[in-house]
């Protein structure tokens, strides 16, 4: 499905104030609406709108986001690189991109650009939302900031809040685009160095320990010194990232999901989520086991405070990454619970 286009004309104001003279928004959409059949699906940190492209086996007949039974919608978040204003954007102001000078976003102002999206869209409510990572981030304040909005909602390898376990991850990979000279000039490519070495601290995070012993044993051969595939892979991890992203939207975008904290300004976490009127539908919460960014304690957090939630646990090696690669097992909890037969 080929990727459209949301341009909204006003002025958005952020969080902290400041204000977006113009804003687009990226997002595809796969099926017929009917009116009351669409899914939202928020997607994680340096995906893109095109569901079908980053998540095997969801967007697919007799799958949880079968296209011939729903409308499904996803959007590019703000501060991308993936078509939704963001630091490569033209300023109106300059008429050049903003790179550095793109201001500071939140988990919010995601979910309230969005919300302009299903405004424009005409999709007052859906059968489901459903993200991962930071796309569950989006999930629960969208679920907060539109009541009613969501008839169900799934939240996946996710926490009510960034940890200081998350967030040291982050200032880490910071640190590598900051340590790149180039970082700061007005230049696409600028920072790109130090983002492959960020990358490579980030993977650390999405697949631990036993994914890596999992993947990238060798072959048993005891002379081996160097050229190791642990090696090779984080290189090609980071290459494969600046080959299709930016440093200034990767930065910006962790600052975000740094922000995450769906107790601010909500009297603290558990009385966001807990507390009437909050969460008002019915909520599955999946967690990987091996999943070391958001410990299965997360989820456990997640599932004693949301009234009328349920947990279930996928085991796997693949660690934050196992929503991605154990489609099978995710299918098998999220179909029967979008359809409502669970």
């Amino acid at each position: 499905m080929p990727v459209r286009y949301y341009k909204y004309d006003k002025p958005f104001v952020l969080e902290n104030g400041e204000r977006l003279p113009e804003l687009q928004i990226a997002y595809h959409t796969y099926g017929k609406f009917k009116g009351n059949n669409a899914i939202w699906v928020c997607h994680a940190l340096t995906a893109n709108s095109d569901v079908a492209d980053w998540w095997p086996r969801t967007v697919e007949q007799g799958r949880f986001l079968d296209p011939r039974r729903y409308y499904v919608v996803c959007a590019n978040v703000i501060g991308s690189h993936y078509g939704s204003t963001g630091p490569l954007s033209l300023n109106p102001a300059t008429g050049k991109p903003y790179y550095g000078s793109f201001p500071f976003i939140t988990v919010r102002d995601m979910v309230n650009a969005h919300l302009l999206l299903a405004d424009h869209l005409g999709v007052g409510s859906v059968r489901a939302v459903i993200g991962s990572s930071i796309g569950g981030f989006q999930a629960l304040e969208m679920a907060l900031a539109r009541p009613g909005f969501a008839e169900r909602l799934a939240l996946i390898a996710t926490a009510a809040r960034s940890q200081p376990w998350t967030i040291a991850f982050n200032e880490s990979q910071r640190m590598a685009i900051e340590a790149d000279g180039t970082f700061g000039a007005e230049d696409g490519e600028a920072g790109k160095r130090g983002m492959r070495v960020s990358r490579s601290v980030g993977l650390l995070s999405y697949r631990g320990s036993s994914a890596y012993n999992a993947t990238q044993q060798e072959n048993d051969n005891l002379y081996k010194v160097a050229g190791f595939r642990a090696t090779t892979y984080q290189q090609y991890q980071g290459d494969k990232l600046c080959r299709r992203f930016d440093a200034y939207s990767y930065y910006r975008l962790t600052q975000a999901f740094d922000s995450h904290n769906v107790g601010r300004y909500r009297g603290g976490v558990e009385s966001a989520l807990s507390t009437p009127p909050t969460i008002r539908c019915p909520a599955m919460i999946v967690g990987i086991s091996s999943d070391m960014l958001f410990p299965v304690s997360e989820q456990v957090f997640l599932y004693r405070h949301i009234p009328n939630s349920r947990l279930r646990l996928i085991d796997s090696p693949f660690g934050h990454d196992g929503f991605l690669v154990e489609y099978d097992k995710l299918n098998a909890i999220l179909k029967p619970f979008v359809n409502g037969s669970i």
